[in-house]
């Protein structure tokens, strides 16, 4: 019976020879996958100025471009304002910016995710109805798989 013991134990033994190897090899592919490199000041203000130009310049195509798939505004009324929606209004001849700017005032960097404090001012018509607006905006930028997109917005009036 203490041969018998012995042999298992040996079997166990070999066999964990063999699946060591594989332990350590998998260990260190999991390990050594490119990590994500951090959101830069850089790369958030170029998809802020993006998303500005494209308004300015009516192009919605552009202002998709810098949107995640899942970006909401939250109107001034506390409302969200889906992706599809920014879009369209975007692109649409019942919103006509006359003048806009954009000043940052604040960015945090917290790996690939940044909060950026800006006020934005816009003049023009919406709906016939003019507007001239001065907003505190707080935008979300993140960058997922190497690629920088605004995943919400909220703005509130300055009065």
């Amino acid at each position: 019976m203490i041969r018998g013991e012995f042999c298992i134990f040996s079997e166990h033994h070999y066999s964990m020879k063999k699946i060591f190897p594989l332990f350590l090899l998998s260990f260190f592919l999991l390990n050594c996958t490119k990590k994500e490199a951090t959101l830069t000041e850089q790369e958030v203000y170029a998809v802020l100025d993006k998303f500005d130009q494209g308004w300015e310049q009516k192009n919605a195509d552009l202002v998709d471009s810098v949107l995640s798939e899942h970006y909401v505004y939250y109107t001034q009324s506390g409302q969200p304002f889906d992706r599809k929606n920014i879009i369209a209004t975007a692109g649409s001849d019942v919103y006509q910016l006359q003048t806009m700017n954009r000043e940052h005032l604040t960015l945090q960097i917290e790996g690939n995710t940044a909060v950026v404090n800006t006020i934005w001012k816009g003049k023009g018509f919406y709906h016939g109805e003019q507007f001239n607006d001065k907003q505190r905006c707080s935008v979300t930028i993140v960058k997922h798989n190497g690629v920088v997109r605004i995943l919400a917005e909220h703005c509130t009036p300055i009065k």
